[in-house]
């Protein structure tokens, strides 16, 4: 049978579109290829936060076609979010590429990449050369946020992405996603809990509910109920699933923090004492000119309430340095903001332009000495608190859901805490997806490493 390899840029929701892509394929009779040259299909599920994921992906397919010249057939495609920004560019300027989907098509892609199998193997079978034809599909398509619902679980899988939403609304000056993603759409809380239950059993212990701003789900869709949200009332019904033990969500925008949703913390135990919550900047006038909607005042509010409500929440968070037209002074504030609330970790991002966007045209833009420069920066403050904050948990008890080998040594196992903070221990198979107590023993800043004693 054909094979395909499937490599994915960016963030969770990528993860959980080619999730979808390869089980639609496997259920068509293709195998998983684990390296490039295995395959007959290779597909990239690309990323266009930064310019630094398209290049990546760019230089990937440049490379990987070269296969070509020893297996003609082999098809070629990008998905995605770049594949949806540039279109028909990618098939006249990158070498080799059948297939170019966007990211309302997903569930297209097996479709056409059989064609294209199918084509490619008549051209073969017939002698004939190999003739210039390619698929481009990034038309909008309506109910396509319902379409992400499948799953691949590997043996002892207890962890799983649950795809509720598509699309932003937000228009934040610095992101190309909702030219990406599309416009807000919701799946209704109903189907999303079947998923949930059908997760769970299969083994699944934890969900984590994905959107591009995952606590807007439903503003256009659905009422509130009681004075909930719909994406509360979401987090209530999927509490409710026999057999779940853990719940999470991401990303979150601060404006879409109510009081229902802070308040959800304090009284869902499943629901994890982990928030992902995106500063971006600690300047007022850079998160106005970035559109964020929020003021520095509300955000630290903000992360005061939540930590009133549940006063072992982790908080972590996106910081971009080097926006268009920030001083020095800006850039002060933003290391003091980060500096006072302490977080459990940050992704520190030097801004890179996005074609389509509003800063990408403004004036006064740093140059990369200087948004280098401030992230080096930023990241010692970072980094000290991540330290501290790991440090913090040394002998303590923390429960530990165990996903199975560690990445960096597979002699160890690796699960992660209530906070979200990966720990490292040892153990056998049978441990793989069991939620017990670790005793940590030492703290690298990122990582806490366990007792297996504890593991009984």
């Amino acid at each position: 049978m054909p094979k395909v390899f499937l490599k994915t840029y960016g963030c969770q929701m990528n993860e959980r579109d080619s999730e979808q892509v390869l089980r639609d394929l496997l259920a068509r009779g293709y195998e998983k290829a684990e390296t490039e040259a295995q395959a007959d299909v290779v597909l990239l599920n690309t990323c266009s936060v930064r310019d630094m994921a398209e290049q990546k992906a760019i230089g990937k397919m440049g490379m990987l076609s070269r296969l070509r010249a020893s297996k003609p057939e082999m098809v070629f495609g990008f998905l995605g979010c770049m594949a949806q920004s540039r279109g028909e560019e990618l098939v006249r300027d990158v070498a080799g590429v059948d297939l170019v989907v966007g990211t309302q098509k997903f569930h297209r892609v097996a479709d056409y990449v059989e064609e294209l199998v199918r084509r490619k193997t008549v051209l073969r079978e017939n002698l004939m050369d190999d003739e210039r034809f390619s698929i481009v599909d990034v038309e909008e398509e309506a109910g396509s946020q319902e379409t992400i619902r499948e799953h691949v679980l590997e043996s002892g899988q207890a962890t799983a992405f649950v795809s509720i939403m598509q699309g932003c609304n937000m228009h934040c000056t610095y992101c190309i996603v909702p030219k990406t993603r599309g416009a807000e759409r919701s799946r209704a809380i109903g189907e999303i809990v079947e998923e949930v239950r059908g997760l769970v059993a299969r083994g699944v212990k934890e969900v984590t509910l994905l959107g591009q701003i995952v606590n807007l789900y439903g503003r256009h869709e659905f009422p509130k109920v009681d004075g909930k949200s719909p994406f509360v009332q979401l987090l209530d019904a999927v509490h409710e699933v026999e057999g779940l033990r853990r719940l999470r969500f991401t990303s979150p925008h601060p404006i879409g923090f109510r009081q229902d949703l802070v308040e959800a913390f304090a009284r869902l135990p499943k629901l994890m004492p982990h928030v992902h919550l995106p500063l971006q900047s600690g300047s007022d006038r850079i998160l106005k000119a970035m559109h964020r909607g929020y003021t520095v005042e509300k955000y630290v509010a903000l992360t005061e309430a939540l930590r009133r409500a549940r006063p072992d929440l982790a908080i972590t968070t996106d910081v971009i340095v080097g926006f268009p037209g920030e001083t020095d002074e800006d850039y002060q504030a933003t290391r003091a903001v980060v500096e006072r609330l302490g977080f459990d970790n940050a992704f520190v991002f030097r801004y890179s332009p996005r074609r389509d966007t509003p800063a990408a045209e403004m004036e006064e833009q740093l140059s990369d000495e200087v948004k280098e420069a401030r992230n080096q920066d930023l990241l010692t403050v970072v980094d000290a608190w991540a330290k501290a904050k790991g440090e913090a948990l040394v002998g303590q008890r923390v429960e530990v859901l165990c996903e199975g080998l560690s990445k960096r040594n597979p002699e160890r196992l690796s699960g992660r805490s209530p906070g979200n903070k990966v720990v490292i221990f040892e153990g056998g198979e049978r441990f793989v997806g069991q939620v017990f107590e670790v005793q940590i023993l030492r703290s690298t800043g990122f990582s806490l490493y366990g007792d297996p004693a504890i593991m009984g």
